[in-house]
């Protein structure tokens, strides 16, 4: 049977592994949902509203991942270009006055009536369909200089360039990264792939140096606090809610981060909040659940039936645990304050609703692989 007539078939039906993941994936959107009314309790006068928005937020989401859990995904190949070229129009429509909305000095969103959309998390999407399209149908000429190297990277460079234009540093390097490997897994060479990850790091660091912020949230993360009164102040705050929580939590509601001690609270720094009031059993579960979906969805790829689909689950499963072990560590203070939602739990509606495409990704590329590779060959 093929991978398309059995999507047709199984139109519904996801296997074990599908399932468990889907679990995580509501059981983390549920920690987000209790934790956010949580911390909303001193922010609003009325401590609904954030609910409200991300409970509207979540039934886009809920559509969005459904579609693409049962779209077939060799059906959306055909349009990887088209995709990849209407992200790459936005993040520089974006960038025009008037039309982008700049909010702390970054102007990443377009606003669409009540909505606002973050148009980097359109470029994510963009990204991953170009580089599986390109990667597979080109993986017979891997190895040669220009259309194994030259022409992908030199595409992923566009991507990852207008994001920093923004500026948004730490979702140019995410999209650099997953990027990076999965022209490794696809097959690229590493002698070519070693020199440019120097050459751009190379870059990423010069980039940081002449711009003041980051600049200063470098010095400020290697002597946190030395300027915790200062540029640290959101972090030291973050470090003290995980301390006031210890094993067991202070109880919802009754932490105090939240009082407009922690900036952002609801958003890059909600985890510190489930460690205030939920404590470290928590937390662990949370990197747990994050842990467990990664390893379940490598696991099913051995069952992918071509290089296309490989790619395709493998990187949506890279930007979704990427980029919740970057926030972690960001909170946690292992890594420099960058602004980056935690997957699920932080409020935030094109977060919220790009997370659920990638999950509904995974689920389609679990549902539609039947047979493994291997035994899949030998029958036709």
């Amino acid at each position: 049977m093929s991978p398309r007539s059995a999507s047709r078939n199984s139109l519904w039906r996801i296997p074990p592994a599908g399932v468990f993941i889907a679990l995580i994936v509501i059981s983390l959107t549920f920690l987000g949902l209790v934790v956010l009314f949580s911390a909303s309790q001193a922010m609003h006068s009325d401590p609904t509203v954030l609910l409200k928005k991300q409970l509207i937020w979540l039934v886009f989401a809920t559509f969005a991942g459904a579609f693409t859990m049962i779209v077939n995904l060799d059906a959306l190949r055909e349009y990887a270009y088209i995709l990849a070229g209407g992200s790459a129009l936005l993040l520089v429509l974006v960038l025009v006055p008037g039309i982008g909305v700049m909010v702390n000095g970054a102007q990443r969103w377009i606003d669409f009536g009540p909505m606002r959309l973050q148009v980097s998390e359109i470029g994510k999407l963009g990204l991953l369909f170009m580089m599986a399209h390109y990667l597979a149908a080109n993986r017979r000429h891997l190895d040669d200089m220009l259309r194994g190297f030259l022409v992908p990277i030199g595409m992923l460079s566009v991507i990852c360039g207008l994001i920093i234009i923004e500026p948004d540093f730490g979702t140019a390097f995410l999209c650099g990264a997953v990027g990076g490997l999965m022209l490794y897994l696809a097959g690229v060479r590493l002698k070519f792939l070693i020199p440019s990850a120097i050459l751009a790091l190379s870059l990423f660091s010069v980039a940081v140096y002449h711009d003041p912020v980051r600049l200063q949230r470098i010095t400020s993360f290697l002597d946190v606090e030395g300027n915790r009164s200062d540029s640290s102040y959101q972090l030291w705050q973050g470090i003290l809610a995980f301390g006031a929580g210890g094993v067991q939590g202070v109880g919802l509601g009754a932490g105090r981060q939240q009082m407009s001690f922690l900036p952002e609270a609801h958003t890059d720094f909600i985890f510190a909040i489930v460690g205030e009031e939920l404590g470290l059993v928590f937390t662990l579960g949370v990197v747990t659940l994050f842990m467990t979906l990664f390893f379940v969805g490598v696991l099913q790829l051995k069952r992918a039936p071509n290089l296309y689909q490989y790619l395709l689950v493998m990187g949506a499963l890279l930007f979704l645990t990427l980029q919740a072990l970057i926030n972690i560590g960001v909170v946690t203070g292992c890594l420099p304050t960058k602004g980056m939602s935690l997957p699920f739990i932080s409020y935030g509606g094109s977060n919220l609703v790009f997370m659920f495409v990638l999950t509904g990704i995974i689920l389609n590329g679990f549902r539609a692989w039947e047979l493994p590779v291997l035994r899949r060959q030998r029958e036709l």
